[in-house]
């Protein structure tokens, strides 16, 4: 990126405003594709917390900050600067889900029941569909609730899953 940054300051000084145009579209890409790739590393994290309670049937509390935290900075790379688009639109979150799953899947088998399924067990364990609906459901909270109130709407979204009245009631299973 420093070689684009001076190349860019030498065509504008230059005069070559096409050329320096160029270079500004490549760099938008680039910085496009670096909050990208951040807002599927949450997305994984939101999804093997996610499988984690479906297998395992219970919420903790460690699960569920990892939920609200993933939501939360997705919300918040989601939303560029000038804050009157988003990266991803509601409607594409179908096909980066499809592909992020298999990755949760991998890093989910670490730790569902202690590391006890291989990635193959554990695909052929987990209701994908869900998975992938309740992930889709959280991210919609993005599009609808500030990142101050997230936290509660998550909340309130968690005692819905499995062992999330458990969860809230403060019992440990």
């Amino acid at each position: 990126m420093t070689q684009e940054l001076i190349d860019l300051r030498a065509y504008i000084l230059e005069g070559r405003y096409a050329e320096a145009l160029s270079i500004v579209d490549e760099l938008e890409g680039m910085s496009r594709q670096a909050v990208l790739r951040n807002i599927q590393s949450y997305l994984v994290i939101l999804m093997i917390h996610l499988i984690k309670n479906q297998i395992e049937r219970r919420l903790t509390n460690s699960w569920a900050n990892s939920i609200r935290a993933s939501v939360r900075n997705i919300k918040k790379l989601n939303l560029p600067d000038n804050k009157t688009s988003y990266y991803v639109k509601l409607e594409e979150w179908d096909s980066i889900l499809e592909d992020e799953f298999e990755e949760a899947i991998r890093e989910a088998s670490e730790e569902v029941m202690n590391g006890a399924y291989s990635p193959f067990q554990l695909l052929e364990s987990v209701e994908k569909n869900v998975v992938i609906d309740r992930s889709k459901q959280l991210l919609e909270l993005t599009y609808n609730y500030s990142v101050k109130e997230l936290p509660a709407v998550i909340d309130d979204y968690l005692t819905q899953l499995p062992g999330g009245e458990d969860w809230k009631a403060g019992r440990r299973l």
